[in-house]
């Protein structure tokens, strides 16, 4: 065999390679979910333990625990060092449930079978464009979690959990000091807002989103020690947003929504808009073309493009390139001033704009 055709079979072993660890990756996810749930990663520690240890305190049997240790393992969540004993990675750390930084919210929230079932609907969705979400559980996602308080509280956590890194990192990455009051739009809990104003003690803030996504918001605000210079404002951004601010905030949420309603929410920020106001978009921008060199989202396993089908089945929304941002501000009567990414925090972009 010519060193040509090795090659070749080495490519096509890659490929084939590619296909089976992509059909598998909704068994990674459910391993990940079961260990979360067991609680093993708070078992463990930052200890090194016997599975037949772990099992016991799971109220689990020896030798499936020790199964399930080494599938984590192999995924780079843990590490055995002798037969039966494992402690965790570094990766593996963050899902303990009491660092302040954990994901296991997050992981709680992204494999429940309420968000992994509209996927059945995938093809479904983009044949029609229609909400498979809406199709299985008769109404939209946030109705169903109002329905479901267990939920809707894991949601919230997963939403602040996703939001810590950049409530670390927006703080110093925009010229925050030049403003007097800032809201919040679709705040949640404050995480986000709590880091801005905990850098910037000139600064008072506006809290503003429903009364379910406001549930943690005053410990939140508390725990930061920001709380005697933030209100919340409970309400509808689909029907007004409060106005006394220079600065509006929107993190994280226009992806969920359709143009049409991404044009509603900014519309009622331009309405109470100051002149001078701005209103700061922080979302993942998507360039023109798929995989160019500008591409992180492809280079990052392509997470910002599953989002944007997540998107698709389970809420109506999207994700947006740089000109689809332009455009539903445009409607909104906004322009555009500038487009930053948040490089610590990638795939996260600023996007400054102003009245148009």
């Amino acid at each position: 065999m010519s060193t040509m055709d090795i090659a070749a079979d080495r490519e096509a072993m890659a490929d084939r390679g590619l296909i089976v660890r992509l059909a598998f990756g909704g068994m990674a996810a459910q391993t990940l979910r079961a260990a979360v749930r067991l609680g093993v990663f708070d078992l463990i520690g930052d200890d090194r333990r016997p599975a037949v240890e772990v099992a016991a305190d799971a109220g689990a049997e020896h030798q499936p625990m020790t199964r399930l240790l080494r599938a984590l393992a192999a995924l780079g969540l843990m590490e055995e060092h002798e037969t039966d004993a494992f402690s965790l990675t570094p990766a593996g750390a963050l899902l303990g449930s009491g660092r302040p930084d954990s994901l296991s919210s997050f992981v709680r929230v992204f494999t429940d079978p309420t968000i992994v079932r509209a996927w059945d609907g995938l093809d479904d969705s983009v044949r029609t464009g229609g909400i498979a979400f809406d199709a299985v559980f008769g109404t939209d996602f946030f109705s169903h979690l109002g329905r479901h308080p267990e939920l809707s509280a894991d949601f919230n956590a997963a939403m602040s959990q996703a939001s810590e890194e950049t409530a670390a990192v927006l703080p110093h990455a925009y010229d925050f000091g030049r403003f007097t009051s800032v809201t919040d739009v679709g705040g949640g809990d404050g995480s986000v807002l709590a880091g801005v104003l905990a850098a910037h003690p000139a600064l008072t803030g506006v809290l503003h989103d429903t009364e379910d996504g406001l549930a943690q918001a005053s410990r939140t605000l508390e725990r930061h020690g920001v709380a005697d210079r933030c209100s919340l404002a409970p309400g509808d951004f689909f029907r007004s947003v409060p106005g006394g601010s220079d600065l509006y905030l929107i993190k994280s949420v226009l992806h969920d929504w359709s143009d049409d309603q991404a044009v509603t929410i900014l519309g009622h920020c331009r309405a109470v808009l100051p002149p001078g106001g701005r209103v700061l978009i922080v979302e993942p921008v998507l360039p023109e073309v798929v995989g160019g060199s500008a591409d992180a989202h492809a280079a990052d396993g392509g997470i910002t493009y599953l989002s944007d089908l997540n998107m698709l089945v389970n809420l109506g929304g999207r994700e947006r390139t740089r000109k689809d941002f332009e455009e539903v501000c445009h409607r909104a009567g906004l322009s555009v001033v500038s487009v930053t990414p948040l490089v610590e925090v990638a795939p996260y972009y600023l996007i400054e704009t102003a009245a148009g």
